[in-house]
């Protein structure tokens, strides 16, 4: 007898169970979090590995310390360049708490007697001298390692660079070199009142050269009697000293102060004009030129200069 197969009835949406995911399935999965996985773990090894290096780096160096400066005007001598590195050196020590190693009395040996920088413009002769003129007024930077001799060495360097610039064509015309030039920037850096009188002071010492008079400058005698511009000059106008302009015609024996390019180029190439004598007016702001020795005296005599 062959029975017949009773069928079962299923409710209405009825949806077999599944059978799991299938094996590609699986798999990509599984390579999906192997990969998150290394991903995290090389992250985590950077961050261990750069957290040891600094740990492990030198702290970066400490910033240089700034500069120190010290200030040499135009016109100052060599002497009054020591005496501004006392006051620089105090002034260090005082607020910035460094120690110079310049030193005032060094400098004064160091540049008491050196042959003449400057090449063949200055070869007169094999004689040490004296670097009156040769120490460039300028700004300077230094520091507590900063010695004399470097910071002479950078002023004669300066001037050396700065000289290069100089024509003396006009100069060499005249019979003048450039140790000539240099001594006559000295008398114009300290004569002139104004900058547009420097060509004028410098016509007036090159028209007194050619005519063998004597130049008259006080500034050279108070230099080579060491007098301050307060004392009166009136008892050593007669001094035998060789600097004593008055007494003894031509230049100097040195330049008698450190002029700076301005006055070294007047020096080189005056103006242009007649003038033997200046004089400078009651104000001592401005500065008179005449070609006449009778208005020379004139002006003296109305401003009260000789009674």
């Amino acid at each position: 007898m062959v029975e017949q197969q009773r069928r079962i009835s299923l409710p209405p949406g009825y949806k077999p169970p599944s059978r799991g995911p299938s094996r590609t399935r699986v798999l990509v999965r599984r390579l999906a979090a192997l990969g998150l996985f290394v991903a995290v773990a090389a992250g985590g090894f950077l961050l261990l590995r750069g957290a040891i290096q600094h740990d492990a780096a030198p702290p970066p160096p400490p910033p240089a310390p700034k500069a120190l400066r010290i200030i040499f005007p135009e016109g100052f001598t060599r002497t009054d360049m020591a005496q501004r590195i006392d006051v620089v050196n105090g002034i260090a020590l005082r607020k910035r708490r460094v120690r110079s190693r310049l030193s005032p009395s060094a400098y004064l040996r160091l540049t008491e007697r050196s042959q003449l920088p400057g090449g063949a413009a200055f070869a007169r002769d094999n004689n040490a001298r004296s670097l009156e003129g040769f120490l460039f007024p300028d700004t300077y930077e230094f520091n507590g390692k900063t010695t004399t001799r470097e910071l002479v060495r950078k002023q004669v360097a300066n001037f050396k660079r700065q000289w290069a610039e100089v024509d003396l064509g006009y100069a060499t015309s005249h019979n003048l070199n450039g140790y000539d030039v240099l001594r006559i920037a000295s008398l114009i850096e300290k004569e002139a009142v104004l900058p547009r009188d420097r060509a004028r002071v410098s016509t007036v010492i090159y028209n007194r050269l050619r005519r063998r008079i004597p130049l008259g400058v006080d500034a050279s005698l108070r230099y080579g009697l060491h007098l301050p511009g307060t004392k009166p000059l009136g008892p050593y106008v007669n001094s035998t000293n060789p600097y004593n302009t008055r007494k003894y015609p031509g230049l100097p024996p040195t330049p008698i102060a450190n002029p700076g390019l301005a006055s070294i180029r007047a020096a080189a190439k005056p103006a242009k004009g007649c003038w033997l004598y200046f004089l400078a007016y009651p104000d001592k702001k401005r500065t008179y030129f005449t070609c006449s020795f009778r208005d020379f005296v004139n002006h003296e005599r109305q401003w009260g200069y000789i009674r």
